[in-house]
């Protein structure tokens, strides 16, 4: 696999311009026939090349596969990403994650797929997801963390995603706390954080990312139509979902590393900034009951504040937020 990411990398750097078999060949340490192998390979996964004698091959045009190789070819991060899993149909990335992390997979480690067929979301959800649309991904993390600061890592991947839709979409996304990102008040990406730990220590975390990408109206369940939301009915064109996914480790993986260093208050500031419950009447509900009151914030752990008829604050640490219109 090592071949045909850098293979990609070459394609992809040579921006349209052609590269002769020999050149390829002699970068890459293998046959011409080699070569010719790896391209037909990519070929058949939708890629397209125009192959001119004494001139050699050029990229055309690249489908929109989310397959390791991709991801990898201009990934500009450290550590994430650095191993990619992808699968075409999968029951769920989490569950894959878990496995491989059980089985010592490096921290950064991502599991892609195309389409989810038991994908999960918060409190035991389905993730509705049809294949060929939108991004369904688990990231692994090993930190070295109190375990009561976990649920700081579902802000901030709240925060990578919300600013990747901002500034490398250009499309007005905000932050439901304290998982759902929404676009005009409609969910298009949900965030599940699982733990897996003990005591005293964290052994692994695992950060599932559902975007919704090039879903048609049409194409959700009738019964979500009207609170689900994607990248594509917000810009009115398809967008394609690798450099999506690229933009998200990386940025990522910079609020991650300022985060271990720094601590939370730079996640939070951003996180206030993006968020779209802070001032609004919302309506709380746990398994302990319901109430209504004001969402103040959250405090310097993430937990939400909110003030209630009579004044008083209460810490909310888990539960589901109506926002009032």
């Amino acid at each position: 696999m090592k071949i045909r990411e850098n293979l990609l990398q070459m394609f992809k750097q040579a921006k349209g311009e052609f590269l002769s078999g020999e050149e390829i060949s002699r970068r890459l340490g293998v046959s011409r026939t080699a070569v010719w192998k790896h391209i037909e390979e990519l070929r058949e996964e939708g890629y397209v090349f125009e192959a001119v004698r004494r001139s050699g091959y050029r990229l055309m045009s690249t489908p929109d596969v989310m397959i390791a190789e991709e991801i990898k070819a201009g990934l500009n991060t450290r550590v994430f990403g650095s191993e990619v899993h992808y699968y075409p149909t999968i029951d769920s990335t989490q569950n894959k994650c878990q496995e491989l992390a059980k089985a010592g997979a490096p921290e950064g480690t991502l599991v892609v797929a195309d389409q989810q067929v038991g994908g999960k979301g918060r409190l035991g959800r389905v993730w509705h997801s049809p294949p060929g649309t939108n991004i369904s991904m688990s990231l692994l993390l090993r930190p070295t963390l109190e375990l009561q600061k976990c649920p700081q890592i579902t802000l901030l991947a709240a925060v990578a995603i919300v600013e990747t839709l901002r500034d490398f979409c250009a499309i007005d996304a905000q932050i439901k706390w304290p998982n759902d990102i929404l676009i005009d008040g409609k969910k298009v990406c949900g965030i599940l954080t699982e733990l897996n730990a003990e005591s005293d220590r964290i052994h692994y975390l695992i950060i599932g990312m559902g975007l919704n990408v090039n879903t048609t109206a049409e194409q959700f369940p009738e019964d979500v139509r009207e609170v689900a939301t994607s990248l594509y009915i917000a810009k009115g064109e398809p967008l394609r979902r690798v450099p999506i996914i690229q933009q998200i480790l990386y940025r990522l993986e910079k609020l991650y590393d300022v985060y271990l260093e720094d601590g939370f208050a730079p996640v939070k500031e951003r996180w206030e900034r993006c968020a779209i419950t802070i001032g609004k009447k919302v309506t709380i509900r746990t398994l302990q009951g319901s109430f209504t009151g004001y969402a103040e914030g959250i405090d310097d752990s993430g937990v939400l504040l909110v003030r209630r008829e009579d004044g008083s604050i209460t810490k909310v640490y888990s539960a589901d937020v109506e926002i009032h219109a």
